[in-house]
Formats: structure tokens, C-alpha cells, sequence
């Protein structure tokens, strides 16, 4: 019998596995904070947890199909194309299970050249570009596919999108791995076209261009590398269909959809938006819920804010931007970077790389806000907890239940 070569639903290994995952990801902390509502009490320190925040069920789901498939093939070389999710906690440790790291990470040294037909790979979470999926198809390699089904709903989007003649517009950052499988869903078709605007501003430049033309050079000039191959502004922003990586702050979403309707609209006339526009609700319901959570969490009086995820988590980075419009906010990886009570490694909102920030941690009574992005797993929500409960000098014992 012909062994089967695409995993979509895991192997049925759960409660197999289920052991290790609580082992390696579960906080007791944790769920004691959220059977009290959310806030845990110390003398001098109060924390609150946003009520959404940490693992979302499709990284759960694509942490558990990992711990599955070594379950499952434990004599086989078992690769990911790439990160699983944008959390360096949970990737060292599919490295030490020895995962390897088709890129090279983690010190990986299998790479997509010396695949073998007996190889097991892991497609991430955030899904693959089709011509790597083809490529791994022609291997012949076993395929683990991990893909979040709110990125899959995307991707249904933007191949209707191309079948029926409209260019994709894509609120997301262009060198995404999700953005990129997604662009790549909207060539599917002959004469299938994309385009990335990262925030309003360049979705700005889009509309003002559909209302007004301008040079298309200057304007190929400023989205080349975000858009698809003979990308042509005169001809590929007439008619329009609205996508978004998931993972994208979801009020700018809202507004960058609006702002290319009204722009077709001056241009075309209201008449013709049966025809030039279409929009679909693309954000994951898990990201709305932790940014809902987010805004909740900062209407109460707070001293400060930390949020907890990788540094290169998109989403992680849209909490730590509406933490910051009401609170002293600070975006760390894990608890290592909390250095001591008057230092912290965390990467600035807006910024692209971590720094040293310095005086973060007032002393007298204090309030914190804590949340963490979909990828950051509660074990390391309790490592925080506990190295600011060092910090202040607190035994977690003393807490007083509500």
C-alpha cells in the first residue's frame, strides 16, 4: 500500500503527547490568575492579565501536530521549512526534539537541497508560498501541514479574487512568510496580480495614485518589492479585492479598506463598486479577541504594561503599539529580559531592533498590565511573572487570592 504523504488533521496522538505539551508549555500561575479573573495580588503589586492572550488554538494545533509527527515517525528525519511560529522559546525546543531548520536556524544544518523522499515536513503555521509546496510535492517528502485555518480562509479570498479578474490588495508587511503565501495564492490564475501596503500611509500613496495617476515608475519605484511581476498601477488598481495578514492591528485594517473604497469610489463613481471592490473580514478572530483584551486591560489605571512574544511576532508587536497609546509599555521575549530593576531588553514600538531601556520598574506601589501575543505559550507568561515577582522581592506564595 502507497504510504500517505499529506497530513492535514494530525495522527490522532493527543492524549500521547498531551503529557509533554503540559510539561513544556502549561503554567499552573497561570490558570490560577485567569480562576481569578484575571488579577493576582501581591503586598505592593498588583498584575492584571488582559482576558485573551498567549497560544491561540491554531498554534496550539500546530504545536501539537509537531509533537504528533515525532510521535509518529520517530526513526525519520522530521524538517520545518522555517519557524513554526514566531516564538524562539517553542523552536528551541522542536530543535532539541531534532527538528531540523530547512533555513538553517537554529543550528539546523539540513537545507531544501539534500531532501529526501522519506523526510517528514512540517509546513508552518503560517502556511507556505505555493511554488515551495510544489517543490516539496516533487520530492516526494511526507507533508505535515500545519497552516492556521483563519490563513487558509484568506487564501480561499484571494483566489476567488483571482478567477474573477480583481487585483489583491494585501494589508500586511511584504517579507511576512503569511504575506507571501498569500501572494503567491493570487497568481493562481493567468493575469493574477498582488500588492502590499504595510500600514495607512502607504495605503495612502495607493489611493491618491487611483484617484489622481501619477508616474507609475515613481510609484513601481516605492512598491517593488511588494508587489507582483509586471505589476502595472494604470491597469492592476481599477478593480480591487481587500486581503490582510491575519495577524495585522485591526482597526488599521478598517481603515485602509475604507480608504481604497472611497478612493474607487471618486474615481469611478459610487455605481461602479459592485464592480471594482470587495472586501472580506481577513483578521483571525484570536488576534480581534487579544486586541479587544488589550484595550480592556489598559482602560484600567495601570503603572505600566509588558507584553511578552517574540520580537519578529507581528502580532505581538500591534498589543505592544495599543499598550502604548494609554501606559509606559515594554515588548520582551521572555523573562531573561527583564535584566533587573533597572534594566530591560525590549524592543521600542515602531522599532525594528531590541534595545537596553533603563528605569522601567518604579518602586512604591505598583500595577502592571500584563499580555503576550498568540505565539507566546503560558509557561513563559509565568517566567515573567515570577522574575518581577523577584524583582520586587515577593514570594508568588504571598499572593492574596481575590
Amino acid at each position: 500500500m502507497a504510504e500517505e504523504k499529506l497530513f492535514r488533521r494530525g495522527f490522532g496522538l493527543r492524549k500521547e503527547v498531551s503529557g509533554d505539551l503540559a510539561r513544556d508549555w502549561a503554567s499552573p500561575l497561570v490558570e490560577r490568575a485567569r480562576r481569578e479573573g484575571g488579577a493576582l495580588r501581591w503586598p505592593g503589586l498588583t498584575i492584571r492579565l488582559a482576558k485573551e492572550f498567549g497560544f491561540c488554538v491554531g498554534v496550539e494545533r500546530a504545536i501539537d501536530y509537531a509533537y504528533e509527527a515525532r510521535r509518529r515517525f520517530p526513526d525519520r528525519r522530521l524538517c520545518l521549512t522555517g519557524e513554526i511560529i514566531h516564538n524562539p522559546k517553542v523552536n528551541r525546543r522542536l530543535r532539541e526534539l531534532g527538528v531540523e531548520f530547512l533555513d538553517g536556524s537554529y543550528g539546523s544544518r539540513a537545507g531544501w537541497d539534500d531532501l529526501r523522499p522519506e523526510d517528514v515536513v512540517l509546513v508552518p503555521a503560517f502556511g507556505l508560498p505555493l511554488d515551495q509546496m510544489e517543490r516539496l510535492r516533487r520530492v516526494g517528502c511526507v507533508l505535515v501541514d500545519t497552516t492556521c485555518g483563519s490563513v487558509l480562509n484568506v487564501w480561499r479570498n484571494v483566489e476567488r479574487y483571482a478567477r474573477d479578474g480583481f487585483t489583491c490588495l494585501i494589508h500586511g508587511k511584504w517579507n511576512h512568510e503569511e504575506t507571501r503565501a498569500t501572494a503567491s495564492r493570487a497568481l493562481t490564475r493567468p493575469g493574477g496580480r498582488y500588492l502590499v501596503v504595510r500600514d495607512p500611509a502607504e495605503a495612502e500613496i495607493v489611493a491618491r495614485y487611483i484617484e489622481h495617476e501619477g508616474d507609475p515608475a515613481e510609484f513601481l519605484a516605492r512598491f517593488r518589492r511588494a508587489c507582483s511581476g509586471g505589476f502595472d498601477p494604470r491597469r492592476d488598481l481599477a478593480r480591487i479585492g481587500m486581503a490582510n495578514q491575519t495577524t495585522m492591528l485591526m482597526s488599521e485594517s478598517l481603515r485602509i479598506q475604507e480608504r481604497i473604497r472611497d478612493a474607487l469610489a471618486r474615481r469611478y463613481g459610487e455605481e461602479e463598486l459592485p464592480h471594482r471592490f470587495r472586501a472580506f473580514d481577513t483578521i483571525c478572530s484570536a488576534t480581534e479577541d487579544r486586541q479587544q483584551a488589550v484595550l480592556r486591560m489598559i482602560a484600567e489605571p495601570l503603572d505600566l504594561a509588558l507584553v511578552i512574544g517574540g520580537f519578529n511576532s507581528s502580532n505581538t508587536g500591534h498589543l505592544a503599539r495599543l499598550c502604548a497609546e494609554k501606559v509606559p509599555t515594554w515588548h520582551v521575549e521572555g523573562a531573561r529580559d527583564l535584566l533587573d530593576a533597572r534594566r530591560i531588553r525590549h524592543r521600542p514600538v515602531g522599532g525594528r531592533d531590541p534595545v537596553v531601556g533603563r528605569d522601567w520598574l518604579p518602586p512604591g506601589d505598583l500595577r502592571v498590565g500584563i499580555t503576550a501575543g498568540a505565539s507566546t505559550p503560558d509557561r513563559e507568561v509565568e517566567l515573567v511573572l515570577r522574575r518581577l515577582l523577584e524583582l520586587r522581592g515577593i514570594e508568588p506564595s504571598a499572593g492574596s487570592r481575590n
